[in-house]
This record gives C-alpha cells, sequence and structure tokens, in this order.
C-alpha cells in the first residue's frame, strides 16, 4: 500500500471500488459530496465547505485513534471519486455502536456503489477488526439506504432518538 495511512489497514479493493483515507487535499471532493442538497436529502441540511473540511478532520481523528473511519471511495479503473464509506462509533441513546455509513455522488447512485463498498467493510469489520456487530443510522425515509443495510445483513432493529432525530436502527451480527 502507498500512500495517505499506507501504515494503517484498510477495506481491500472491491471488483469496482478502491479505499483509502481521505486527507484535506480531499476537500473539494467531499465539499461537493456534502453540500450536494440530493447527497443530503435525509440530512437536517448540506453541509458547508468548512463542515466538510471538519468532516476530514473528524476521520482523521478516527483513523489515530481507532484505526478505521470513513473511507474515501474511487473507481479502481479511472480514480474517479464516489463518496465515502467505513465504520465510525456513534452514540445511540447511551450506548457507543460502530455504525456503517456510506454516502454515494448523487450522479452515481443507482449502480450498487454504495452496497458494495458497505460490503466490503462489512467483512473488514469482521474479519480484521473481529467485530461481531454493526448499526446503521438511517433516516425513516431513506429507502434506498434501508436497501443497502438489508443487502449487507442489517435487518431493522428498532427506532432510536440519534442527535436529537428519530431514526432506523439496523443492526445484525457480522
Amino acid at each position: 500500500m502507498s500512500g495517505p495511512g499506507s501504515g494503517r489497514l484498510r477495506p481491500a479493493p472491491t471488483r469496482r471500488l478502491a479505499f483509502r483515507e481521505m486527507t484535506p487535499e480531499d476537500l473539494d471532493d467531499m465539499a461537493a459530496l456534502l453540500g450536494s442538497p440530493e447527497v443530503m436529502r435525509f440530512y437536517p441540511r448540506p453541509k458547508t465547505r468548512e463542515e466538510a473540511s471538519g468532516w476530514i478532520g473528524w476521520n482523521e481523528r478516527l483513523y489515530r485513534e481507532h484505526g478505521h473511519g470513513l473511507w474515501l471511495i474511487e473507481l479502481r479503473d479511472t480514480g474517479e471519486f464516489v463518496g465515502n464509506c467505513g465504520l465510525t462509533p456513534q452514540n445511540v441513546e447511551g450506548t457507543v455502536h460502530v455504525e456503517i455509513g456510506y454516502l454515494v455522488r448523487a450522479e452515481l447512485q443507482g449502480h450498487g456503489y454504495a452496497t458494495e463498498a458497505a460490503a466490503a467493510c462489512r467483512d473488514y469489520a469482521r474479519d480484521v477488526l473481529h467485530l461481531d456487530r454493526l448499526i446503521a443510522i438511517i433516516h425513516p425515509g431513506n429507502v434506498p439506504s434501508q436497501r443497502v443495510a438489508e443487502k449487507v445483513g442489517l435487518r431493522l432493529e428498532r427506532l432510536a432518538t440519534v442527535h436529537g432525530l428519530r431514526r432506523r436502527i439496523y443492526a445484525g451480527s457480522i
């Protein structure tokens, strides 16, 4: 492995996707992703460029402290930016769980990239991190995200309040 974060492990490439740690040099791509009203339609609002920079910083801290976070995903053939996907600690009503999260550029949605990336991250969580359970925190109206969670083996467990908002908690043994 080479490049940023080469000393740390990350999910193995899939047939179409490669994973790497995000860095401040990815701000333009991440600001476009997190600032997209379509991508962020199930979040309270799109994020500003400054908030996207904070998102990168948060993930850099997660890499250092936990050895994982949200990784940047790119097309293997071209290096084109696809989005991010990975594993983050999330507090749900007083208990910290590892969440699998995924965001894909609006124009690339519907091609199975989120499912492909999420499956690789699930396998990494199981085989490398030796976790036995993952969750996904999903807006009740975000049916495509719910389908991705189900395709990687998570099932609706309950409703919970997360960051003051009602969310569906998908969970499963991996």
